[in-house]
């Protein structure tokens, strides 16, 4: 049994939506722990309520019911929520939304030091911000004076993971980040999750609906099926001994044509 602290802890979680008759349970009694250190990846079909689940590790929405713990502590022990999202980052599907298309991408980039008790000097935000960039394989010369718009999806995925780098949090929710590039960037993308758990040692939670890049990237896996984690287990034995008709069925989803991902070795961390 691993040793690693835990840095999520659930306990009979609840996110429900509407009252009376009308109420539907989003996340419905979920339990879970993720350790330090892992990509834990909660998988499930659209609509499954993977999204509002991470919405409430982020902080972003409330539980209705149970218990949710960041590092031991209640997750709204934080008086500052700032200080819960200078520990917890998220990366979304869609990161055009994620930026304002009026300000320069490097001032938007500038505005993650807001998060900071100390904000830097100019110099030494600019020379972070660089840094970040060149470890998204990006030229900081190259985003100078541009927007958001003037970028295609798979650079602006990369912007958002630049900002992940300045902060350095010690937890990143990457909700769906592959799922709107093409197939290079979203290879890239996996690479660059992976250098953010081993340079930063960072935990990182990986919501997306394809279980075989999920079994490919992760530590854990946590199959969630109408607002209910179904199964939850090391990527082989879920994958290869499923025993929730759910996993079975996100299995057989996958087209044969890609179907030997099974035997594939998972990506090393």
């Amino acid at each position: 049994m691993s040793t690693e602290p835990l840095v999520f802890e659930a306990r009979a979680l609840s996110r429900v939506f509407g009252q009376g008759r009308q109420a539907k349970a989003a996340v419905d009694g979920v339990s879970f722990a993720i350790q330090k250190g892992q990509i834990a990846s909660i998988v499930g079909e659209s609509g499954c309520g993977k999204t509002v689940l991470a919405r409430l590790l982020l902080r972003l929405d409330t539980p209705t019911s149970g218990e949710l713990s960041f590092e031991g502590r209640p997750i709204d022990a934080a008086r500052d929520p700032r200080e819960h999202f200078r520990r917890v980052q998220a990366v979304f599907q869609d990161p055009f939304s994620a930026f304002n298309q009026f300000f320069t991408i490097r001032a938007q980039l500038a505005s993650a030091f807001r998060l900071f008790p100390v904000r830097p000097s100019r110099a030494e935000m600019d020379e972070r911000i660089d840094r970040a960039l060149l470890a998204v394989n990006i030229e900081p010369r190259e985003i100078d004076g541009k927007y958001p718009f003037e970028l295609s999806g798979g650079q602006m995925q990369r912007m958002l993971l630049a900002r992940v780098f300045i902060i350095e949090p010690r937890v990143l929710i990457a909700d769906e980040p592959t799922s709107m590039v093409d197939a290079s960037s979203r290879a890239s993308i996996l690479d660059y999750l992976m250098k953010l758990k081993r340079e930063l040692d960072m935990t990182i939670v990986f919501v997306t609906h394809d279980i075989g890049l999920a079994y490919y990237a992760s530590d854990s896996l946590l199959i969630m099926h109408q607002g209910q984690i179904v199964e939850q287990g090391p990527p082989e034995r879920v994958t290869k001994q499923p025993q929730a008709s759910a996993t079975r069925q996100l299995i057989e989803d996958i087209p044969d044509v890609n179907r030997d991902w099974l035997a594939r070795e998972r990506k090393p961390a």
